[in-house]
């Protein structure tokens, strides 16, 4: 943790057009709430898994989804890539929280925005000290609606970049426990991820070793098919 980040109250920031920081939205009940759901959610069939690319690489941070399931590069009704079981569903407390989120990051009307398309997937990446995700951009969907990300367990560096590639410009962003990260409009395809994870640095009262991420979409796609 940073000097500043001690001598300074952390404030709601705008990284760039249409992506928002607000540090500490998830107060400690909801992050307890929240992190037990997902503990639920890894447990087979259907669980936490390692994701493997098309080259040959793995994913160091670990996955489950909701609603959808996310595998390089695409969406499926199904577990594709593991077990084959069918996804979970993506409970509706989970729209109400990406809307109350865009809400309060980008106002009501972000939301109005994107209203044609309800939040309807979830991916929640576990990383453990180690692990790391390289920069890429959200880009598998069929709407535009804006990402919401939230962060439990320990702190992490969290890049964010720009439309055109993956290298600079981008900014290093701070996300801790309880964090949101918003990201839409004209920054809604830019690259993103996550160079380090700072080990041990979760609140203890979370119980939790490593670090969650939860990312809320709204896939946009006809509702019953896989596109």
């Amino acid at each position: 943790m940073s000097m500043d980040a001690e001598l300074f109250p952390r404030g709601r920031t705008v990284v760039a057009p249409g992506a928002v920081h607000l540090p500490d939205w998830l107060d400690a009940g909801r992050q307890r709430r929240l992190l037990q759901a997902c503990r639920d959610w890894a447990r087979p069939p259907a669980g936490l898994r390692t994701v493997h690319t098309p080259g040959g690489g793995t994913m160091t941070a670990r996955q489950v989804c909701l609603g959808w399931h996310w595998y390089p590069y695409g969406y499926a009704r199904t577990v594709v890539d593991g077990d084959g079981s069918p996804v979970k569903p993506f409970p509706d407390r989970l729209a109400g929280l990406a809307r109350e989120a865009v809400t309060d990051a980008l106002g009501a009307e972000a939301l109005a925005a994107g209203a044609s398309a309800a939040y309807d997937i979830a991916l929640i990446n576990f990383y453990d000290g180690d692990a790391r995700m390289g920069m890429h951009r959200d880009s598998d969907e069929s709407c535009d609606a804006p990402v919401v990300s939230l962060s439990l367990g320990d702190t992490c560096v969290f890049r964010f970049g720009n439309t055109e590639t993956r290298t600079r410009p981008y900014t290093d962003v701070e996300l801790r426990s309880g964090d949101l990260f918003v990201f839409g409009g004209p920054s809604r395809l830019a690259y993103h991820g996550v160079p380090k994870v700072y080990a041990g640095t979760a609140p203890p009262e979370l119980g939790l070793t490593g670090r969650l991420n939860l990312t809320l979409r709204a896939g946009g796609f006809p509702p019953g098919a896989a596109p």
